[in-house]
C-alpha cells in the first residue's frame, strides 16, 4: 500500500469500476428480502448544496448497508424538474425552459456522482419528459372516471404582473413572492382533487405511522383539521339569515359581533351601489390567505349597519365585513368571541367592541380582566347564564342539543382541509388533458393520445402562460363531435409530479404507468429519508394519491412511507460589514475570509469583518460551501464522513473548516491501520476480539436507527483499541472489521484497502458476523483500594469468588507497597467491583 490514501485517484477509478459491474442495479426477480431506501428527489436548479449531501449520504449509507446484510435495494434518483424557477430563468435569461432544467440535471448528475452514492441510475426519471408526465396524465384521467377530479369556479390569488394563480404560502404580507405585486382576488375556472373524501382515511391513517417522527404526524392531523361544532343561523335585522360555524359554541354567550368575508353574500349585497363598501372589499382583497398571515395582518373592518340577533339574549350583534374572514372556510361567516379568540380579540380591541369573559380557572375568577390578549384554553363556563359552572364539554354538548331542539342550529363535523386546486396558470408544467367544445362541453383526451405534449416555440417575452399565446398548440379537433375545440391551458401543479413518483420509481413499463405486481414487491419505501418542509403539503398529497389509487384498484398499498426522517440543515457562521450608505448588511463568502484567534478579516483588503449567527446555508447570505470544492480538496469520503460525525441526524450540522479538515486526517489514519492488515498473522487477543464483535452488532444497531453519529464515535473507539494492541490474528481480523464498517460511510477508502486484501468489491462484501458469545461481557474490571484510595485495578472472570478477589488483591505488587508492611485489619469486598483494604 501506497504512504498515502489519494482520494482524487481513488474516487473516480472506484466509480467506474461500480458503473461497470452494475453494483447498484436492483433486480425485480430477486428472491432476496427487499428494502426500498429513497430521499427526496431534488429540484434541479444548478447545483447539489450541502443539505442536498447530508440527506443522500445518510440514505446512501444505509442503502450500502442494507446491501451488506443481503437485502435487494432498490436506491433510485430523479429530479423534480417542472415549476417556476425554469420559467424564470427563461424569461430573464432568454433560454427555453427545458434546455435549462436538463443542463442542470446533467450538473446536478455529475455531481452526485462525484460522492459515490450507491444509486441504480437506470430507473432515473425526470417529472418533466414526457415518458413520466404522460403516465401522470393517464393517472389523472383515471381518478376523473373514478369521480375524485373535478372542475369548477373558485376564488384564487391571482398575480397581475406574473399573470398566474399563486398558492396561498406563495403570498407574503398580500404580494406575490417572485413579482412583489399586489395579489388579487379572482374567480377561475380550476381543477381539484377530492382530497376531502379522503380525510378521514388520511387523519386514521397516522396512528399506523409509528415509524413517522411525532411532530410530522401532529402537523398533518392539524392541517386536516377534524373538529365537532355547532353550524346555526343569526336572525339579522334586515330580515335575513346569516349561518356561522364554530368549534366552541361553548363561548356562545361571549360574542359579541358577526364577521363576514369580503365576498359573503351580504358584503356584497351592501356593496351595491356603495362605492365606500366596493372600496373596503377591494382592500381586503389584497390581504394575505394563510392562516398565518390572517393572525399577523392588521385586522380592518367595516360595519354593515346590519345587526344579528343572539339566540339566548336576544342581543343585537353588529355585523363586520372583516378582512380576516375567507369565503373559503366554513361558512364565511364566524361568531366573533374575542374573549376567547386572539384574530377576534384584535378587531375588538380596533373598533371598540365589548370583550367579554366566559371562559376562567374557576368561577370565582370570573371578573379576571384580560391580560392584552386573548385566552383560549380550557377552564369551566362563567357569565353564561344556565351554562355557568359547566366545563367546556359539558357546555358544547349543552349548547348544540339546545340549538337542535330549538330548530336553529346543528352539530356537525368540520374539517380544515380543502379540496387541492392543481390547476396552474403557467407553461412548464404537465398538460391537463382535457378539451374544451362547444358543444360537447369539457372533454377528457383519449389515452391513445397520451401523452399531451408541451410545445417548444414558446414565447416568453410577454408576462403569463405562453400556452394561451400559442398560435396553434391549444387549437384541436374534439375527439367526441370532431369539430374545433381548444386544449386545456392549465397545467398541473408540481406538487402533483411528487405524489407518485416513488411508484414510477419501482416500476417502469412503457405502455402504462407502473406494474401493480412489482408496486407489490417493492412497497411501501422502507425508509423515506427528507426536510420537515415538506411535513405537511408533500406528504400529504403522497399519501392522498396512493390511497387514492388503491381506492380505484391501481395500487394495493394505502401508506407509501413505512418509516419518514426528517434531516436536520448544515449551518454556517456569517462574514459581514455594514454598508456606510445605508446600513445594510454586505454579506462575503467564507472562501474570502481569512478565520484568525482574534476573529476574521477580507482577505481581498485585510480589515475585519463581523462573525454572523449560525444559520442555514443561504445563497442570499453567502454562508454557502461548494460541494465539489470540497471534494476536490479533502475527497469525497471525507465530506461523507463529516455529513455522518458529531451532531445527531434529526439535528443542525454547524460546517467548519477544522470539522473536515479532522475528517481528512482520520481517512488517512485509518489508510495506515488498513496498511497493517496481515492475514498471516497468529495468536489470539481476546479483549480485541470483544471489542470488535460488540462495534460491530451496535454500529449495526446504529445504522438500522439512523444514528449515524452513534455509529462514527463507536468505529473511533475500536480503532483507538487497535492501534494501541500488539500484532495477533485478532488484531488483523479486527482491522478487517474496521474495513467493512466504513464502507457503507467511506466506499472509495474501504474498495481502496479491499482490493490490496485481495478479496474483490467491497460493495459486493457482506457485514462482518458478529459471535452472539463475544458479546457478553464475561470478565470484569475490579477496583482495589487501600484505606480507601485506589492502588490497583485486576481484570477476572465475572462471579469470581469473594476469597480469590482478596487473595489477587494481596498478591498485587502497587496494594503491597502501598501497604508497606502493615497489618491488614479488614478486607471488604463488593463482587465485581471492589476490594478496600483496611489496615
Amino acid at each position: 500500500m501506497s504512504e498515502r490514501f489519494d482520494p482524487a485517484q481513488a474516487d473516480t477509478r472506484w466509480q467506474a469500476a461500480w458503473d461497470e459491474a452494475q453494483c447498484f442495479k436492483a433486480d425485480d426477480t430477486s428472491s432476496k428480502p427487499r428494502s426500498y431506501v429513497l430521499e427526496m428527489f431534488p429540484y434541479p436548479s444548478g447545483r447539489i448544496h450541502i443539505g442536498h449531501v447530508r440527506n443522500y449520504t445518510m440514505g446512501d449509507v444505509l442503502a450500502r448497508y442494507k446491501r451488506m446484510t443481503g437485502h435487494e435495494v432498490l436506491h433510485p434518483m430523479g429530479w423534480d424538474a417542472f415549476g417556476m424557477p425554469a420559467e424564470n430563468a427563461a424569461m430573464e435569461k432568454g433560454v427555453h425552459p427545458g434546455g435549462w432544467t436538463r443542463e442542470n440535471i446533467a450538473n446536478m448528475k455529475a455531481q452526485l456522482k462525484r460522492l459515490g452514492f450507491a444509486l441504480d441510475w437506470s430507473r432515473e426519471i425526470a417529472t418533466c419528459e414526457p415518458e413520466y408526465y404522460g403516465h401522470e396524465q393517464a393517472l389523472f384521467l383515471d381518478l376523473y372516471e373514478h369521480g375524485l377530479v373535478y372542475r369548477k369556479e373558485s376564488a384564487v390569488n391571482w398575480d397581475p404582473v406574473d399573470q398566474t394563480v399563486l398558492a396561498n404560502e406563495q403570498v407574503i404580507d398580500g404580494r406575490g413572492w417572485r413579482s412583489g405585486a399586489l395579489v388579487e382576488k379572482r374567480k377561475l375556472n380550476q381543477w381539484f382533487l377530492k382530497i376531502t373524501d379522503f380525510a378521514d382515511e388520511l387523519l386514521e391513517g397516522l396512528s399506523s405511522l409509528d415509524k413517522w417522527p411525532e411532530k410530522v404526524r401532529t402537523m398533518q392531523e392539524n392541517w386536516i383539521g377534524k373538529s365537532q361544532g355547532l353550524q346555526f343561523r343569526f336572525d339579522l335585522s334586515d330580515g335575513g339569515k346569516v349561518e356561522v360555524y364554530s368549534t366552541r359554541p361553548d363561548t356562545i354567550f361571549g360574542a359579541s359581533f358577526v364577521a363576514v368575508a369580503a365576498d359573503h353574500p351580504i358584503a356584497q349585497g351592501v356593496a351595491a351601489g356603495n362605492p365606500e363598501v366596493q372600496d373596503f372589499i377591494a382592500l381586503c382583497k389584497q390581504g394575505g390567505t394563510t392562516a398565518a398571515e390572517l393572525e399577523t395582518a392588521e385586522k380592518l373592518g367595516f360595519d354593515t349597519g346590519i345587526t344579528a340577533r343572539h339566540p339566548f339574549t336576544g342581543a343585537a350583534l353588529p355585523v363586520f365585513i372583516a378582512n380576516f374572514v375567507l369565503m373559503d372556510y366554513g361558512t364565511g361567516a364566524v361568531m366573533a368571541v374575542p374573549g376567547h379568540d386572539q384574530r377576534d380579540f384584535e378587531f375588538a380591541t380596533k373598533y371598540a367592541l365589548p370583550i367579554p369573559r366566559v371562559v376562567a380557572a374557576s368561577l370565582e375568577e370570573a371578573d379576571t380582566p384580560f391580560d392584552g390578549e386573548a385566552e383560549s384554553g380550557d377552564g369551566v363556563i362563567v357569565n353564561s347564564d344556565f351554562l355557568d359552572g359547566m366545563s367546556v364539554a359539558e357546555a358544547k354538548a349543552d349548547v348544540i342539543s339546545r340549538a337542535e331542539s330549538g330548530g336553529w342550529g346543528e352539530g356537525k363535523t368540520v374539517w380544515r382541509l380543502r379540496d387541492w386546486g392543481v390547476s396552474r396558470q403557467r407553461y412548464w408544467g404537465t398538460p391537463i388533458p382535457f378539451i374544451h367544445c362547444e358543444v360537447c362541453g369539457v372533454v377528457p383526451v383519449p389515452k391513445k393520445h397520451l401523452p399531451v405534449t408541451l410545445p417548444e416555440d414558446v414565447d416568453f417575452s410577454t408576462p403569463g402562460n405562453p400556452l394561451v399565446r400559442h398560435p396553434t398548440w391549444k387549437h384541436v379537433d374534439c375527439p367526441q363531435c370532431g369539430k374545433p375545440a381548444r386544449r386545456e391551458t392549465d397545467t398541473l401543479d408540481t406538487f402533483v409530479d411528487s405524489s407518485w413518483y416513488f411508484l414510477r420509481f419501482a416500476s417502469q413499463p412503457g405502455d402504462r404507468p407502473f406494474d401493480p405486481a412489482k408496486i407489490a414487491q417493492w412497497l411501501p419505501v422502507e425508509q423515506y429519508i427528507g426536510g420537515i418542509e415538506h411535513a405537511i403539503l408533500h406528504l400529504l398529497y403522497a399519501r392522498f394519491w396512493t390511497r387514492a389509487l388503491a381506492r380505484i384498484g391501481k395500487v394495493e398499498v394505502k401508506e407509501p412511507f413505512a418509516s419518514l426522517f426528517t434531516q436536520g440543515m448544515v449551518t454556517h457562521e456569517t462574514y459581514e460589514r455594514r454598508n456606510p450608505e445605508n446600513g445594510q448588511p454586505i454579506y462575503f463568502a467564507p472562501g474570502d475570509v481569512e478565520r484568525t484567534a482574534e476573529g476574521a478579516t477580507l482577505k481581498a483588503d485585510g480589515a475585519p469583518v463581523e462573525i454572523g449567527r449560525v444559520i442555514k446555508m443561504s445563497k442570499s447570505k453567502k454562508n454557502v460551501v461548494d460541494p465539489d470544492e470540497i471534494v476536490a480538496t479533502y475527497g469525497a469520503d471525507a465530506i461523507r464522513w463529516f455529513m455522518l460525525s458529531d451532531s445527531p441526524p434529526e439535528r443542525d450540522l454547524p460546517w467548519s473548516e477544522a470539522g473536515i479538515e479532522g475528517c481528512a486526517r482520520f481517512v488517512q489514519r485509518l489508510w495506515r491501520l488498513f496498511g497493517q492488515y496481515d492475514a498471516s498473522a497468529e495468536g489470539e487477543d481476546k479483549a480485541v476480539d470483544r471489542k470488535a464483535h460488540q462495534t460491530v452488532a451496535a454500529v449495526a444497531q446504529d445504522i438500522e436507527s439512523l444514528g449515524f453519529n452513534k455509529a462514527v464515535a463507536r468505529i473511533y473507539e475500536l480503532t483507538a483499541v487497535i492501534e494501541k494492541a500488539k500484532p495477533s490474528a485478532s488484531r488483523s481480523e479486527a482491522i478487517r472489521k474496521v474495513l467493512l464498517l466504513v464502507a457503507p460511510m467511506m466506499p472509495h477508502l474501504a474498495e481502496e484497502a479491499f482490493a490490496t486484501f485481495g478479496q474483490g468489491l467491497v460493495a459486493e462484501a457482506g457485514w462482518p458476523e458478529v459471535d452472539p458469545a463475544l458479546l457478553v461481557e464475561d470478565e470484569v474490571t475490579v477496583a482495589i483500594q487501600v484505606k480507601g484510595k485506589l492502588r490497583d485495578t485486576i481484570t477476572v472472570a465475572k462471579g469470581t469468588a469473594k476469597e480469590e478477589l482478596e487473595a489477587l488483591a494481596l498478591a498485587s505488587e502497587k496494594v503491597q507497597r502501598a501497604l508497606d508492611g502493615a497489618e491488614v485489619r479488614k478486607v471488604i469486598v463488593v463482587p465485581d467491583r471492589l476490594v478496600n483494604l483496611v489496615a
